[in-house]
């Protein structure tokens, strides 16, 4: 027998301190492990509860254990689990249809991940370009604070310098320019740039919206060149602002559209979302995945988007994301020296720590997590609130009390 596996090790106990001693410590978790959840509900190893307000960090929009997603889930997998990309299943077939039927989109691919989707957009655009206008169009323009990915090529479009640090050479033809800087953009959009890719709202930036402006620029800037525009809708989509996609609302249509994190519910899918003109440089065998729209991510995702994308459940969205604004803005003029201004769109929210206590957002959401309320933060001076789109008012109060309890401890100490 082999010992390792003959070791009772799926009933041996584990700890916070089992994460230190059997993974790659590329994370630095919470002492709590959560072991079971439903809805925003979470209860830990020693049965503590938390009101969950990251779902997953914008991942779990529909909740923990939704049960119509569980169901559907279950059904798949006592039919099809998996089949090569020889074939192509149903599931995935009725889920490419359901996100064209709702978007510009007229073709889809579909992977396992947000990076994964960023990194299928941005060598579509650079196949599109150089089939279109040759080799010497091949320069990607992003943003600096923006965030696309954790593979080397993605890692290296956003313009986080810390994320980098370490796996130089980078890949090449890469600029990154100002958030929201319009005479930026015109400076770095010329000719030979193959696509723009920009968050319409930064996420691991802090929470900044676009400028509605600024992004009717690119557009105009990307039609002017012959550049692709691609919306990296990865932590934005799917509901979390209000409408389907943030796009939507912003007046501008992308080229390509990537989507992931809340598409699955915590199931890992991704998509790019594109039109047939720019689709078809994809020929076969340019591109590919093993696992991508596998029967049973596609369930799990078509049942995600028949249920945000309708009328009534997105201004419920848009209800909520006001009154939890209205609390945050109390909340600043209560704190002043603790909070600046909210901002964000629906349930996408950061705020920002005053001058006084800039770099302490992790602390501020670790006095929360010690109260039941778990909370985000996006780079270290923005606290970030993610909650699940089908978050009620009295959770959206409980928030609230419990966020005041932990600030006048915080702000104390």
């Amino acid at each position: 027998m082999n010992a390792k596996l003959d070791s009772g090790v799926t009933t041996r106990p584990v700890t916070r301190q089992t994460f230190d001693e059997v993974l790659v410590p590329t994370y630095a978790p919470a002492e709590m492990i959560p072991v079971r959840a439903s809805g925003l509900d979470v209860w830990d190893q020693q049965g503590k509860h938390y009101l969950d307000f990251t779902s997953g960090i914008a991942v779990s929009s529909l909740g923990h254990a939704n049960p119509k997603l569980v169901a559907a889930l279950t059904e798949q997998a006592n039919t099809v689990w998996h089949l090569g990309n020889g074939y192509t299943n149903e599931p995935v077939l009725r889920l490419a249809s359901a996100l064209i039927d709702a978007t510009f989109a007229e073709r889809a691919f579909f992977c396992n991940s947000g990076a994964e989707a960023n990194e299928a957009a941005l060598k579509l655009a650079r196949k599109y370009a150089h089939t279109k206008f040759g080799p010497h169009k091949s320069r990607i323009v992003s943003c600096l604070s923006s965030f696309h990915g954790r593979t080397l090529f993605t890692v290296s479009v956003g313009g986080q310098p810390k994320y980098t640090e370490g796996f130089e050479p980078l890949p090449p033809g890469l600029n990154h320019i100002t958030y929201n800087d319009i005479d930026a953009a015109r400076a770095a959009i010329t000719d030979d740039v193959a696509a723009v890719i920009v968050e319409p709202i930064q996420g691991e930036g802090g929470v900044i919206p676009g400028n509605p402006d600024y992004l009717k620029a690119l557009r105009e800037l990307c039609d002017q060149t012959g550049a692709l525009l691609v919306f990296d809708e990865v932590q934005s989509g799917v509901g979390r602002t209000g409408t389907l996609y943030a796009y939507e609302q912003m007046g501008v249509q992308p080229d390509i559209l990537t989507s992931a994190k809340a598409l699955g519910n915590g199931y890992p899918i991704g998509a790019m979302l594109t039109t047939t003109e720019i689709a078809q440089h994809f020929n076969v065998g340019a591109h590919g995945t093993t696992y991508g729209g596998n029967p049973l991510a596609a369930t799990v995702g078509l049942a995600v988007v028949e249920t945000i994308n309708q009328p009534a459940f997105l201004a419920r969205v848009k209800e909520a994301s006001s009154k939890i604004f209205s609390n945050l803005n109390q909340l600043t003029l209560d704190y002043p020296q603790v909070f600046g201004q909210a901002r964000g769109m629906g349930l996408l929210i950061g705020l920002p720590m005053a001058d006084g206590f800039k770099g302490r957002a992790k602390d501020f959401t670790k006095a929360c997590e010690k109260l039941g309320l778990m909370l985000l933060i996006a780079g270290a001076d923005v606290v970030r609130l993610a909650p699940a789109l089908i978050v009620s008012d009295e959770q959206i109060a409980e928030a609230d009390r419990l966020m005041r309890a932990a600030v006048a401890e915080f702000a104390n100490a």
